[in-house]
């Protein structure tokens, strides 16, 4: 069984260059540091999510990997410095976390 982490984070459209750029430093730091998971970055095209959305997911193969790579995160000062920067800039309108389990018929 499979596990799939989701992040899903709404910015502000107006600051959407500012949160992009921020973005590639989250993304630098996940492929500086092999211990960070290296996750994938989507925009809604078409979908239930407006545009000024970024979705990261990534996958696991199991909860106590999901759990292990949300503790490196959480450890993170690097990670914790970036997040401070969205949010004196106030670029987060909504955010959330979701896991999926898979399903295989």
């Amino acid at each position: 069984m499979s596990f799939k982490l989701r992040f899903i984070q709404r910015f502000r459209a107006e600051n959407e260059e500012a949160f992009m750029d921020l973005e590639k430093q989250f993304a630098e730091l996940e492929k500086n540091n092999p211990a960070f998971p290296e996750g994938k970055r989507f925009r809604p095209y078409i979908g239930r999510e407006p545009t000024n959305t970024l979705i990261w997911e990534c996958d696991f193969p199991s909860m106590n990997e999901v759990t292990a790579a949300l503790q490196v995160i959480e450890a993170s000062s690097d990670h914790d410095a970036l997040l401070e920067k969205a949010k004196d800039i106030a670029f987060y309108e909504d955010g959330y976390v979701e896991i999926y389990k898979s399903v295989d018929p």
